[in-house]
């Protein structure tokens, strides 16, 4: 096996997640990925073994989402020989916004943001305003109700606060599946985040796919062992985010995942 090939393997599950996370939804992010892939084996030459192989492959992604446009979640199933018939205009309007793009590159990804801004291929200080302007963005996003679903008492608690403080409000916290669903169908939060292991009490999977059964909610997922959700091989969230994770990780993939759902406004909040 190759440097590059072994490289590959550790950096293509982190791609998934922030091309599902950059789309806002599982099976188009993959198709995505899937397409830059096969870029790649068309032209093996674009990346080369190295401590810059990350940025290179995102990069390379870039590349390939500015060809080949995007479509939301909103839109009729992904397939790939659609994604070359459409047209400039639509492909640049149909991109995520740049800002969400640099903001999700330097934190969930953890890139600098120089990385960042050689994988987006503008300037530096372009980069630096568009994290900000972006962090704006974040801090004006209307309020929702949450779920957390989290069976060690000091995390849940950490991640109410932390939710409490972006001016979302905490609807719950279950520590098992049955609690989770229970309060689900009493609450209708907003937005569930939920941890994958709930030790005794059960799975987190288990509790958000009865909880999705009675309504359509954003999810968000956290564990410790993300590997194991970005395969691509099976239904996997869409939102994963890693444990331990950083507080801006979690409040930007919130806002991300409320960016394409909505919310259900209930107060303007002030900025944080």
């Amino acid at each position: 096996m190759s440097d590059v090939t072994e490289q590959l393997l550790t950096i293509i599950p982190y791609l998934r997640r922030y091309a599902r996370a950059l789309v806002g939804d599982q099976g188009v992010g993959d198709t995505y990925v899937r397409i830059c892939l096969e870029t790649l084996v068309q032209e093996p030459g674009r990346v080369k073994a190295g401590p810059d192989a990350r940025v290179q492959i995102f990069s390379l992604f870039h590349e390939v989402l500015t060809r080949t446009g995007v479509r939301d979640s909103a839109s009729d199933s992904l397939d790939p020989g659609e994604l070359t018939d459409l047209t400039v205009e639509s492909r640049l309007k149909a991109l995520p916004p740049a800002e969400r793009q640099a903001l999700l590159l330097t934190t969930l990804e953890g890139f600098s943001v120089e990385q960042a801004a050689e994988i987006l291929k503008v300037p530096e200080t372009t980069a630096t305003q568009l994290v900000a302007d972006a962090w704006s963005m974040v801090n004006q996003q209307m309020a929702t109700t949450i779920l957390i679903i989290e069976d060690e008492p000091v995390i849940a608690l950490d991640i109410a606060g932390l939710v409490n403080d972006m001016g979302h409000s905490v609807v719950g916290v279950a520590a098992s599946q049955s609690e989770a669903v229970q309060i689900a169908r009493k609450a209708q939060p907003g937005l569930v985040l939920a941890d994958i292991d709930l030790g005794a009490g059960g799975s987190g999977l288990t509790a958000v796919k009865s909880i999705l059964q009675s309504m359509t909610v954003p999810v968000i997922f956290v564990t410790a062992y993300p590997e194991r959700l970005l395969t691509g091989e099976r239904p996997e969230p869409t939102y994963l985010v890693t444990k331990p994770f950083e507080p801006d990780t979690l409040k930007v993939t919130i806002s991300q995942a409320l960016s394409f759902f909505g919310t259900r406004p209930q107060e303007t909040r002030q900025a944080v």
